[in-house]
């Protein structure tokens, strides 16, 4: 939302106050828009493996969303970590086998279902629950295992908004050689009148602008959103670790939970006492 907000904004700067003073169709030169469109497209293919061309036009779609990290995300996942946990305690970790082993279709887990559909955070829930109904776990090892799981899923997460900023860094340099194309052009027409090629050499000079405001004014903007939504999902792997270290040490589910909850971002992070009563309520479901 405020993506497109912000592009209607740098629209009505840049060209809606040329606008004022100038023709907007001096700045009508399909060619050289074609030609932008065309090297961006180009580097984009050329500079990347397919892995990463995947995964970044996977996660582009997802800018024009709002976060789904938010607040009543996390009272769900803190909420759905304190049962399975409580359960662990009242029934013995054998109790949650079939919860951890078909999550989809576990009673407990259906309860919460913004958190069954990432698919990922759920994997990375149920295979630690799974250790821990295996046996006799080593909390340290276990948190340097998480640690190092939660590493190769930020680096994975961070090939979009990396291969979106290398993108939008190339564009004003697409530009440039589209006007120098254009200016090739103007030099082969030198017999012609001066209105002529006052006309041909504002045309070339469109490709620069249209790089540099294509760079910096629309896909920079999405790297830096990507960027961002990468750092806000890293954080709901913090939370399950916290949690789920918490327990392996010994402490009872509430404190375990409000371990988790002592993590989250200031903006998202229920109060004490909103979590509390949150729980209580559910148990009453």
């Amino acid at each position: 939302m405020f993506l497109l907000i912000g592009y209607v904004i740098i629209i009505l700067a840049s060209i809606g106050t040329y606008a004022i003073h100038g023709s907007l169709m001096a700045l009508w030169v399909p060619v050289e828009y074609l030609a932008i469109v065309g090297l961006m497209i180009g580097g984009f293919v050329a500079g990347n493996g397919s892995k990463a061309i995947k995964a970044t036009l996977k996660a582009i779609p997802g800018v024009m969303k709002g976060s789904p990290y938010n607040k009543a995300l996390y009272m769900d996942l803190l909420a759905l970590l304190y049962e399975v946990l409580a359960k662990v305690r009242k029934e013995g970790l054998m109790s949650i086998e079939n919860d951890v082993e078909d999550p989809h279709a576990s009673p407990l887990f259906s309860k919460y279902p913004g958190i069954v559909a990432d698919h990922h955070v759920v994997e990375f829930m149920t295979d630690y629950l799974r250790m821990m109904v295996g046996g006799n776990l080593n909390a340290f090892e276990i948190e340097n295992l998480m640690d190092q799981e939660i590493e190769t899923h930020h680096q994975e997460a961070h090939a979009a908004p990396h291969v979106v900023a290398k993108v939008g860094d190339a564009l004003p340099a697409f530009g440039i050689v589209v006007a120098v194309m254009g200016v090739v052009n103007t030099m082969g027409s030198v017999g012609e009148p001066p209105a002529v090629l006052g006309k041909m050499i504002g045309g070339a000079l469109v490709g620069t602008f249209l790089g540099i405001l294509l760079s910096y004014g629309f896909i920079q903007p999405i790297a830096s959103q990507l960027e961002q939504r990468v750092e806000e999902s890293g954080k709901i792997y913090q939370c399950i670790k916290v949690v789920l270290l918490a327990s392996m040490n010994g402490y009872a589910p509430q404190v375990a939970v409000e371990f988790g909850r002592k993590v989250l971002y200031s903006t998202d992070r229920p109060t004490f006492l909103e979590l509390e009563q949150d729980i209580k309520s559910r148990k009453g479901k």
